[in-house]
Parts: C-alpha cells; sequence; structure tokens
C-alpha cells in the first residue's frame, strides 16, 4: 500500500474536523444525559376532573355542609399539598369549560362557546397532545362531553355523550367512534366505580419506562343525581343545612336571576311524588332537601374512587413522583339564591374546587388564595413535563404558586357566558372578578350562539326550528363588593358611592378584554351594545 503524506495544512483541517467532532460527540452526550435527566425527573400526572362538583361540596372547604358530607379522600389531596381558595372558570357549561382545560385558550379563542361547537384539533394545541408527542404515555377516561373525536391519547375510554349512571356505553380506542352508540361497549355496574377500574387498568398496563398522564373525568354528580345503591340510606336521618339565601328574592338583581327557571322546584328539582302534602315554603325546603341528598349521595362515590386512586399510588410507590389535580369542570349552585346548576357568573357557579399534591415538590398543607382558574391548567401540565408552552395559550402555568415561590400574581379574572337564554333562561354575559369585587355586564343579545340562531366564522347561517330565539332585551350590570357582601346579595351598580370603583374596573374590564383578544370582531351587534350601554 503506497502511504499519503499529508501536508501541514491537510493535517491541521483533519486535526480541527476531529477535534470538533469531539466536541459535537461531547456536547450530544451531556445534551442525552441531561434530557435523560429532565424525563426522569418529570413527574407523573393525574388531572381527576367531575362535572359540577362545588366546592361546598367538599368538607375541607369549610362550607355549611363541611361537617355533614364528609370528603375525606378528596381532602387528603389538599392537606398533604396545596388547597386553592380562590379557583375558577372562565365559562361555567361543560364543553367549553373542558375546552378551555384542554387548549389553555378562552371559549372564543378555541372555538368552543357552547355546547353545539366541536374543538377542532388541527387549530388548537393542546396539553395532552405535547405532552405525548414528548414521551409520556397518555391516557383520557370517563367523561369526555366534546363532540370530536379524543385525540393526542395513547389510550381512551370516553362515556358516550353523557353517560349513564349504570351500565354505562363507552368509545374505546381502536374499537369505535360515533354520535350514537355504535360501536360502543356497556359496561356492567356504576358508572364512577367503573372508570376508576378503567383507571386502575391504564396505570397497570402502561409502558413502564415512560412517565404518564391520565385525564380521569368523572360524570358525577351531573344530574339527574343517580347514585350508587349502595348509598342509598345516605343522609336519610339527616337533615342537610340550608343555605341562608335559599328564599333570596333577588332584589336589586337584573331579570337573569329573576327570571331563570334553574330555581329550586323546577324542572330537575320539582320531586312531586317525594312532596306530595307539602305546599309553599315546606315545599321548597323539602325539595332542596331530595336534591341535596341525591347530589350528595353522588359525591360520596366520587370520595369513596378518589381514595381508590390514592391507595393505587401508595401500593405501586408511585405517590412521591406523581402530580395529581382534583378539579371541576366548573362550580354548582346546592340552593344558594335558591338555584341549581350554574352558568351564571355568581361565586357558587363560577368557583371551582382545586387541590393539588406532588410530595416531591410542593409543600404539604399549604392554602392559596391567588386567582386561579381553568384556564391555567394546560400551561401547567406543560410546565412539569418540560415542555415549553405555546405563546398562544392564554393562561399561566401554577408551578410557582405549588411551590411557594415568590411571584406577582394576575389582579382579575375575564369570564363570559355565550349561551344567551339556550338553557334556563340564563342570559349571555362578561364580567370581572378581582379578589374583593365583581362587575358583571349581561348584554342581552345571542350573538350567534343559541342553538337556533347559529353563526360561522361570524357569518349568520339561519334560524332552526328547535326552540323560538330567546329575544334580544335590554343590557344591565351588576356590581358586588365581595369584602362586604361574599353571599353577592346586593347590587351596588346603581350605588352612588360605588361610581367610582365601578369606573375603574369597566376601564380593567376592557382591559382584559384587549388582552384576551375578546373584541367581538364578527358581531358588529355587540360593538354598538357597549358603545350605547358600557359608559
Amino acid at each position: 500500500m503506497v502511504s499519503q503524506k499529508l501536508t501541514p495544512i491537510k493535517y491541521k483541517s483533519q486535526i480541527i474536523c476531529y477535534s470538533w467532532i469531539k466536541i459535537l460527540s461531547l456536547i450530544m452526550v451531556v445534551h442525552s444525559s441531561v434530557l435523560a435527566q429532565n424525563k426522569e425527573d418529570r413527574p407523573n400526572i393525574i388531572f381527576i376532573m367531575a362535572d359540577d362538583h362545588a366546592a361546598n361540596a367538599i368538607s375541607s372547604y369549610q362550607s355549611r355542609l363541611s361537617k355533614i358530607a364528609l370528603t375525606p379522600n378528596i381532602d387528603r389531596i389538599g392537606h398533604e399539598g396545596i388547597r386553592f381558595e380562590n379557583g375558577f372558570c372562565t365559562n361555567s357549561i361543560c364543553t367549553p369549560s373542558r375546552a378551555v382545560v384542554l387548549t389553555g385558550l378562552h371559549s372564543h379563542k378555541n372555538g368552543v362557546l357552547d355546547l353545539e361547537d366541536m374543538l377542532d384539533s388541527t387549530k388548537n394545541a393542546t396539553s395532552q397532545d405535547l405532552i405525548r408527542k414528548s414521551g409520556y404515555y397518555t391516557g383520557m377516561i370517563g367523561k369526555w362531553h366534546l363532540l370530536v373525536k379524543p385525540f393526542g391519547f395513547d389510550y381512551w375510554k370516553v362515556l358516550v355523550g353523557q353517560g349513564q349512571y349504570h351500565n354505562p356505553f363507552y368509545w374505546e380506542k381502536n374499537i369505535g367512534w360515533d354520535p350514537e352508540k355504535n360501536g360502543a361497549k356497556q359496561y356492567k355496574g356504576y358508572v364512577t366505580d367503573i372508570n376508576t377500574n378503567m383507571a386502575i387498568d391504564f396505570l397497570e398496563s402502561r409502558p413502564k419506562e415512560k412517565p404518564f398522564f391520565l385525564m380521569l373525568h368523572f360524570k358525577a354528580p351531573h344530574d339527574r343525581w343517580d347514585n350508587n345503591k349502595k348509598y342509598d340510606s345516605l343522609y336519610t336521618n339527616v337533615d342537610i343545612p340550608e343555605p341562608l339565601n335559599l328564599f333570596d328574592k333577588h332584589k336589586t338583581r337584573g331579570k337573569g336571576i329573576r327570571e331563570c327557571t334553574q330555581t329550586i322546584g323546577n324542572c330537575h328539582t320539582a320531586y312531586s311524588e317525594e312532596t306530595k302534602g307539602f305546599i309553599g315554603a315546606n315545599r321548597k325546603r323539602k325539595q332542596y332537601q331530595v336534591y341535596m341528598k341525591k347530589y350528595l349521595r353522588c359525591v360520596a362515590s366520587i370520595d369513596e374512587n378518589v381514595g381508590r386512586v390514592l391507595d393505587y399510588l401508595d401500593q405501586k410507590g408511585l405517590n412521591k413522583n406523581t402530580l395529581i389535580v382534583y378539579t371541576s369542570d366548573q362550580g354548582f349552585f346546592l340552593g344558594e339564591h335558591g338555584l341549581y346548576d350554574k352558568r351564571f357568573m355568581y361565586e357558587e357557579s363560577m368557583r371551582i374546587p382545586l387541590l393539588v399534591r406532588y410530595p416531591d415538590k410542593i409543600k404539604a398543607g399549604q392554602i392559596n388564595n391567588e386567582l386561579v382558574s381553568n384556564l391555567d391548567f394546560a400551561e401547567t401540565f406543560l410546565d412539569y413535563a418540560g415542555i415549553g408552552i405555546p405563546d398562544k395559550m392564554q393562561g399561566r402555568s401554577l408551578r410557582p404558586l405549588f411551590e411557594s415561590k415568590d411571584i406577582k400574581w394576575r389582579y382579575a379574572l375575564y369570564y363570559r357566558y355565550w349561551m344567551h337564554g339556550a338553557h334556563f333562561n340564563v342570559p349571555a354575559h362578561l364580567g370581572i372578578r378581582t379578589k374583593s369585587e365583581k362587575l358583571m355586564f349581561f348584554y342581552g343579545n345571542d350573538l350567534g350562539t343559541h342553538p337556533t340562531m347559529r353563526y360561522q366564522d361570524g357569518e349568520y347561517k339561519g334560524i332552526s326550528t328547535i326552540t323560538k330565539p330567546w329575544k334580544v332585551e335590554n343590557p344591565y350590570w351588576e356590581y358586588y363588593n365581595l369584602t362586604t357582601d361574599n353571599y353577592e346579595m346586593k347590587n351596588l351598580y346603581k350605588d352612588g358611592a360605588s361610581k367610582s370603583r365601578i369606573k375603574e374596573l369597566k376601564k380593567k374590564l376592557v382591559e382584559l378584554r384587549v388582552k384576551y383578544e375578546d373584541l367581538d370582531d364578527n358581531f358588529p351587534e355587540m360593538k354598538e351594545i357597549v358603545n350605547k350601554f358600557w359608559n
């Protein structure tokens, strides 16, 4: 073989090239090591969300029910971690709330304004999809309640529609998905137990080399509150404490709350058979008792099954490195103001429970009073998964609050309910909630979201014949000082002493609408309303 003599220049170049290869290799090894370490440090995440579970029905929140309706397992999450006193939703209705949780975007940005809208998976980055792509094993079990087929999950079993309390049907990944029950599989038993069985199956069968992200969504305690038979006798000989404003006459309030039909003794809470022989106030009291016992019996099953999940984590040694979150898609009236259901921006409807545990990182026994919302969930999951949060998302990671970091938080939250008169005659409205005040604007217009008056991409598409559209009403305002009136009994909007504060809050409300880009560009009628009634 003829040897090739290298010139000094070629030799020097080769050394330089070889040196760069070594350096790049070293960088890649270090980067891979850091990446592997980060992946090992990333926690498992379990997000448990009930449907319509009011904070007042969790005993650690110390409401009038706390000594009657005990929830020791749900309480345990907060006791061993952190409990938020000021957790809220941005739109108190099921499908829109779930879209907010997944996307970290307000309803007007993710496109799901009401129960009829479909979440577009091609236009919205979602937490579960990004987390799955980063190496997590992802699962979704229980109440999905979005019109789109579940996406971003390695494993899913979701209830058909609202789901049934007994012997429910599920769609399963790679087996079936259909607007009806075609392809759905029926499971025998009680839905809350079944969801938990599926969750534990997911945890047992997951690939052990990957961290996991599980969304466990309970149907309960959504109406019509059909409890597990084992709890039939629970509260039989107990009088459920009444709220102080069960017989609220709604004085000083606008027509929305006065004319809505989600009142105790109406619709789902009529209970005509159970209240035979009762009249007047006594009948309403009896209807309240029947309603609350049904509701709280459903909550008892949730608490039992949360305990099963916590016990499983303990037994498998997963408790310390698992971030577990308990919340609800929105709040719920439990007789306050004489109401049940949700939708309104009043406290019981807008407020959500939020309890979080992560023993490795979250100090036990914390209580936090900052303003947080379901808008923050997606960002929080991404943060803990070590994934960059998309600039498009509108919430904030709650991690600094979990870990007691000294950080300036938000001044106020923005809320908007779009379904004008569609259910229970509740009007569309928007507003701002600070730590001590609340200002609400009931703008009295469909803006294209009523099921009978559909807009698509800002264009009016006509009227269906389902129901008569709720007529346009004169807008009105409500203002509450929550420091002196935490039950929201006295609307101070026309109170002269509150004039300057209301003016300041309107300014802040405009700032939030600009910040979140909720400017109603597709709805000129709203701009006219704002110009006429905003000052």
